[in-house]
């Protein structure tokens, strides 16, 4: 099991290509491929798409950092992620309010930047997306503290 790889796989209803753009613009997430239905060597069974998905993303593989993850429209329109986060850890608190900030914008804050009793800095937030995601800084140093 010390080559198996677990990546994330964010299925975002057809809101995929405006997702990834925001994880790039936020994030500094670099797109290393991106196929449409339309350019996939099989066409899909019929009525497994939406009228209108041909210029939506089947695949992509996108990077933040070091990490890898995932990427589709799916095969309906709308999504729903529940019941997991996506974890980022930063080495200070200018980096953390800088990630927690570009995230946030039309999102939702569960929980603001602040001390816990395992991190000087810690938030959570839901993105416009959807995603709920958790910056942490396992470091000292807390935006003014």
């Amino acid at each position: 099991m010390s080559n198996t790889l677990i990546q994330p796989y964010l299925m975002f209803g057809g809101r995929c290509e405006e997702a990834l753009e925001f994880y790039r613009t936020a994030l500094g997430a670099q797109i290393d491929m991106l196929m449409r239905y339309k350019d996939s060597p099989e066409a899909p069974p019929p009525g497994m798409l939406p009228p209108g998905f041909e210029n939506k993303v089947m695949h992509a593989g996108f990077r933040i950092g070091g990490n890898v993850l995932m990427a589709s429209d799916g095969c309906e329109q709308g999504q729903e992620f529940k019941g997991f986060s996506l974890s980022i850890s930063v080495t200070d608190a200018v980096e953390a309010e800088r990630y927690f900030t570009a995230l946030s914008d039309g999102g939702t804050v569960q929980m603001p930047l602040a001390k816990t009793f395992w991190s000087p800095c810690f938030g959570m937030l839901i993105d416009r997306f959807g995603i709920s995601w958790m910056i942490n800084v396992p470091a000292a140093g807390c935006g003014g503290e």
